[in-house]
């Protein structure tokens, strides 16, 4: 069977849901938060949950770190020429930095990781790539680093521009401890009467599953770096609405959930070491992309590089926030998610549907 070319797209319901008031560094506004899914309750749920963050005064938003990664591998003759070879990389540095720059106007080398198995030579490369996700970006500068290596180093041998020390769309512990993609915590405060009134649901409770699914439940099932309910769903909706490489909800869904009483108010978090996310690049020509991400102000061409996407990061934090603080709320409640799910996603027998 000969493959062609198709214009033909695959239709995924669509909803915004919100706004949400968002405070911090790099958001200070209400944004909506745009997902398309087919799971129907999604929808209301994450509504629920941004409702009760807008009552309770807004969600807490803050980027700790942005860099994409690609790790090239090369191999040596020996152990003792991958020891030395790796003991110069270092050395080199100016010279890296330099053959970065001449791939793209925006890509910058950040830092520089190695790992060593036998001869193999893993080189794990982490650079800033403005408003782009920065896929290609760093695999066309991890290529020319490479070039610039093996001239240099006639004694090491190529193996692949990707050696999985990167880590892409694959579960990890390294892109939580070196980074990969935009490092997001987002965080409310919510008054015991907003989770009772909004959430119908008492906030010892919200606190009580979490630690009793979301962190014992994860160590059990053996989770890497991972303690959340569905942070999954709403990072899939969201990267579909945007424009994004949907693959990428595998890392960025390895998040963290943290819920605690302050007094009688509910502490709610949640810590997303790797959103991989960019408004320009890909997909982002589309036309509901393009008013998505307009809504959501990421399309700003004044603004410095970088501003964009990481807005477009917290609007994907904070999407996520409500869908997990919904959901938990559901679930400390006997019955009610599969009531909800019931209600909206069944057909009504007495209308013969």
């Amino acid at each position: 069977m000969r493959w062609q070319a198709s214009d033909d797209y695959a239709a995924v319901p669509m909803r915004s849901v919100g706004p949400v008031k968002i405070k911090g560094t790099e958001v200070n506004a209400e944004l909506p938060l745009p997902m398309a899914t087919y799971e129907t309750p999604l929808w209301h749920s994450t509504h629920r949950g941004a409702l009760a963050c807008n009552k309770a005064g807004g969600i807490n938003a803050v980027v700790m770190d942005d860099r994409m990664t690609r790790s090239v591998l090369l191999e040596a003759p020996d152990i003792i020429a991958a020891q030395r070879f790796v003991q110069a990389l270092p050395g080199y540095r100016p010279d890296l930095e330099k053959a970065v720059s001449e791939t793209s106007r925006f890509a910058r080398l950040l830092d520089i990781h190695t790992q060593v198995v036998g001869t193999l030579i893993y080189i794990r490369f982490e650079y800033q790539t403005g408003d782009a996700s920065g896929h290609n970006m760093a695999t066309l500068a991890s290529d020319n680093l490479m070039k610039w290596l093996l001239a240099r180093h006639s004694e090491l041998g190529y193996v692949t521009v990707s050696g999985n020390y990167c880590c892409d769309k694959k579960n990890s512990a390294v892109n939580g401890i070196l980074g990969r993609g935009k490092y997001v915590i987002v965080d409310v405060l919510l008054p015991k009467s907003t989770v009772k009134r909004i959430l119908k649901a008492e906030p010892e409770a919200i606190v009580n599953l979490n630690i009793k699914k979301n962190l014992i439940g994860s160590i059990i099932s053996g989770g890497v770096r991972t303690a959340n309910a569905h942070v999954a769903n709403m990072l899939l909706g969201y990267y579909l609405a945007t424009g994004q490489d949907a693959a990428n909800i595998v890392e960025g869904s390895q998040s963290i959930v943290h819920a605690e009483m302050r007094g009688d108010d509910l502490y709610f978090s949640v810590t997303l070491p790797n959103l991989i996310v960019g408004s320009v690049g890909n997909g982002k020509g589309l036309d509901f992309v393009q008013h998505n991400l307009e809504a959501l102000g990421c399309t700003d061409r004044d603004a410095a590089p970088g501003t964009n996407a990481k807005r477009l990061a917290v609007g994907a934090a904070a999407c996520v926030l409500c869908g997990e603080l919904s959901l938990l709320a559901a679930q400390s409640v006997p019955g009610e998610l599969m009531n909800s799910h019931v209600q909206l996603e069944r057909k009504s027998p007495e209308k013969g549907e």
